[in-house]
Formats: C-alpha cells, sequence, structure tokens
C-alpha cells in the first residue's frame, strides 16, 4: 500500500542539542515517507546549520523573527507542511522505530477518526507512563486529568480507546480535520491550546484516539520541577480563556463562582504562605488578561 506522506512538525526554542537528539531518532523510524519541519522561535543563536548539517531525513527549518510560542510555531508548520498527516510533536521527545505505522493504523478503522495520540512516557523512567489518554473536562471547574499518569507500565493501557483530548506532546493530524477545524487557536501561546484544539475537532464530529500499541518517551521531569512564575500566568489565563470560548453560559456561570470563591482564596493563600509573591503576581495578571482581552478569536 502507498504510504501517505507524514509531516513532523517540532519546535526549537534555545534547546539545539535536545532538538538534535530528537531528529537523530527519526533515523530509526521504520515509516520512511515523512518531512520533517523544525519551526525555530527565534532562539538567541541561529541552529539552522546544525539541523542541515546533521544527516537527518528531509528536514526543513524555519526561523521565527519572535517567539510565536506553542500554538504560533506549529501553525507556521502546519501552513508549510505537505503531509496528508500532521504530526505534532515535542522537540523534547525520542520516537520508537514502529510509532508512525502504529499512529496511522487507527485511521484505517474509522473515518470518523481525525487525531491519534500514543502512549507517552518519560524516557528517564522508560517504564513509567505520563499519558494513557485524559478524563472529559470538568466544564464546571475546568478541570481533567491524565489517564495512567507516573503508573508503571505493565500492559493495563495496551489498547486503542476514544478519549476526550489528544496530548500537544505527540498527535497526529488528518489534513482533513485541519482544513474543516482550523489550526491551534494562538491566544493561548502555550497550556490549554490542545485542550481547546480537542474540544473543537470533537464538537466537529472527529474522534480523538488513544493508541496504546504506539510508544514515545518524553524528556519531561517526572517531578515536574519547581511551578514557574510564567507557567502560573499562562495556566492561569487561559483556564479562563478556555472556558469562556468553550462553557455554555451556565457551566460559564458556575465555573466564575468557584474560580471566585475557591481557586482565589486558596491559590493566593499558598503562594502567600511560600512568600512566592511574583507566582501571586502572575496569578493576578493571568486572571486580568481575560478582562483586557474582549474578543474570543475563532481560531
Amino acid at each position: 500500500m502507498k504510504q501517505p506522506l507524514i509531516s513532523i512538525i517540532t519546535l526549537n526554542y534555545n534547546q539545539t542539542d535536545v532538538t538534535c537528539e530528537f531528529l537523530e531518532s527519526t533515523k530509526r523510524l521504520n515509516y520512511k515517507n515523512f518531512e520533517t519541519i523544525v519551526i525555530d522561535n527565534a532562539s538567541k543563536e541561529d541552529p539552522t546549520e546544525r539541523f542541515l548539517s546533521g544527516g537527518y531525513p528531509n528536514v526543513q527549518v524555519i526561523r521565527c523573527e519572535e517567539n510565536l510560542g506553542f500554538t504560533g510555531g506549529n501553525n507556521v508548520g502546519i501552513k508549510a507542511s505537505k503531509g496528508d498527516y500532521v504530526f505534532i510533536v515535542n522537540n523534547d521527545t525520542e520516537v520508537t522505530p514502529d510509532l508512525l505505522d502504529k499512529l496511522l493504523e487507527p485511521f484505517a478503522f474509522d473515518e470518523a477518526v481525525g487525531v491519534v495520540s500514543p502512549k507517552i512516557k518519560f524516557f528517564h523512567h522508560p517504564n513509567v507512563i505520563q499519558y494513557a489518554g485524559f478524563t472529559g473536562m470538568n466544564m464546571f471547574t475546568c478541570q481533567n486529568s491524565t489517564v495512567g499518569n507516573k503508573q508503571e507500565d505493565k500492559g493495563q493501557f495496551d489498547f486503542m480507546s476514544t478519549t476526550h483530548c489528544a496530548h500537544g506532546a505527540a498527535m497526529l493530524v488528518k489534513r482533513e480535520v485541519i482544513e474543516k477545524v482550523g489550526m491551534f487557536a494562538e491566544n493561548f501561546f502555550i497550556y490549554y491550546e490542545e485542550v481547546d484544539w480537542s474540544t473543537r475537532i470533537i464538537r466537529a464530529g472527529y474522534k480523538i484516539i488513544y493508541q496504546g500499541y504506539a510508544t514515545i518517551y518524553h524528556k519531561e521531569s517526572i517531578t515536574m520541577g519547581k511551578q514557574s512564575a510564567i507557567k502560573v500566568y499562562y495556566h492561569t489565563r487561559n483556564r479562563i480563556y478556555y472556558m469562556r470560548r468553550n462553557a455554555k453560559k451556565s457551566q460559564l456561570v458556575t465555573f466564575y463562582a468557584f474560580f471566585t470563591l475557591a481557586t482565589v482564596p486558596k491559590t493566593t493563600l499558598n503562594f502567600l504562605i511560600k512568600k512566592q509573591f511574583e507566582h501571586l503576581r502572575s496569578f493576578f495578571r493571568g486572571i486580568a488578561w481575560n478582562f483586557q482581552t474582549s474578543t474570543i478569536s475563532p481560531q
């Protein structure tokens, strides 16, 4: 059978060595009909020569003049891509040889399949799962959870099933979906963007599949480390923004009440006790952004 072209899109931002390790892993892919597009989000040093001189298969580099974030950077890559499928993947991952073959399988079973994500495991703890699907979003609190997170992999998630959300670290998307639904909503910049995209994709009638027979390894820390102030800012503002874009009026009113009466006091007290005043300022900046941004762009 003819292999459809897959466009692998990954972002680089001041992580040239890490991105080269990812590109090196693509040499081991059994599937050969792919192009790789590296979007450099305005790194301090231009990494183009290293990416092009490493002997990596079918690589092109697009260097942005400013950091467009996860959303804008990937959208640049999507626009430049030629594939029948687009594989959005983090640069701090390493692929397994049969990854693309396994990710393609669910599309052959059901025309309604729009996106497929693999089992994601921690690179430095290769028998520990990070992602085996997502639970549904609670549209009154804007909370969901990752299936299988930090569980030892004993084969308990070796299956294919529908899931509520693809994982931004690794998701294979059918071109038809992008043409119908659009790309990432760029206002998110980073965080909650794949949840919003997944919500729009499901709303358009497509299925999102967790493919437990495909594996990718993610170099994210299993402990996640300390939460940075900038992460607090984007998590806060985008949690509210996601609800503004996707919740019904009654859900949004309930969420605002929950956030005001529970989240704000709890978060404020937590940062005050820890004397994390910059984090606290970032939390309120994230809230304020939603008052300053009245437009809910479709994309």
